[in-house]
């Protein structure tokens, strides 16, 4: 499902197998993981009862950020984009906020909006085959 501010899609999959294929794609496009969000072991450390998965991935394409970093250093603070795989009452979902959006929020290069439109369909992809 589209909006203006988010992308999601739900899958039959299970939410370990949607983590597996997520990774595949991430990495399959040409970016990295950089950090992964484990919002239910999270809560769990934390004492505090959570009955849904969430994790939450931050991904990179070093070049893609070169090229926003390069004509505007507050682009820094939409960098990483992420993604988030989910359940919702026994349902998976894998989704984003558009980073066309966030970035185009804080600028109005054009050269910075092109890629914001990049990156924005290669993780829309991204979900799509990870789904």
């Amino acid at each position: 499902m589209q909006s203006f501010m988010h992308y999601f899609a739900s899958t039959h999959k299970s939410f370990k197998q949607v983590i597996k294929d997520l990774k595949d794609a991430i990495s399959r496009h040409g970016y990295g993981i950089l950090h992964v969000h484990n919002l239910t072991e999270i809560f769990k450390q934390k004492g505090v009862a959570f009955d849904e998965e969430c994790q939450v991935f931050e991904i990179c394409s070093p070049s893609q950020a070169k090229r926003f970093l390069k004509y505007d250093m507050k682009m820094s603070m939409a960098l990483p984009c992420r993604i988030s795989v989910y359940t919702e009452k026994k349902e998976v979902f894998v989704g984003m906020i558009h980073p066309e959006k966030t970035f185009s929020d804080l600028s109005d290069n054009e050269i910075i909006n092109e890629v914001a439109k990049e990156v924005d369909a290669t993780l829309r992809q991204i979900i799509d085959d990870a789904k």
